[in-house]
């Protein structure tokens, strides 16, 4: 495993549809689709990231399928390195401020939010 670009509890994740706190700290919806009944008052986001999102086709392939997470993962983090400036950014960002990475998917351990933490904090499986 290689070593975090910077503190590891600076970069956290939390679902759309949890209140924001301001501990949060910036606040980056990382989904290509908008979290379904969440205001954009309520979201309380400074970005929208869609293009770092798992494409449309493989978003729907994998349906949040725990038995396609191995693959989901691989494939996604294939998708990832299209988005090096965007992955660069953020690591700068979480060198000096908390960075909470919004997702929308029910489950909190099978989802992309999870897959782009561990290549934001260089994890290799």
């Amino acid at each position: 495993m290689t070593r975090a670009p910077f503190p590891p509890s600076h970069l956290r994740l939390k679902r759309a549809y949890e209140p924001a706190a301001t501990d949060d700290g910036v606040r980056i919806l990382v989904d290509r689709l908008w979290p379904r009944g969440v205001s954009k008052e309520k979201a309380a986001l400074d970005e929208w990231e869609k293009d770092i999102a798992p494409s449309t086709e493989l978003r729907q392939w994998f349906g949040h399928d725990p038995a396609r997470w191995p693959e989901f993962k691989r494939r996604y983090r294939d998708e990832l390195r299209q988005h090096t400036d965007i992955l660069k950014r953020i690591r700068a960002l979480t060198k000096t401020h908390t960075v909470t990475l919004v997702y929308s998917a029910h489950d909190e351990e099978h989802n992309d939010a999870v897959v782009l933490k561990d290549v934001l904090l260089k994890k290799r499986e």
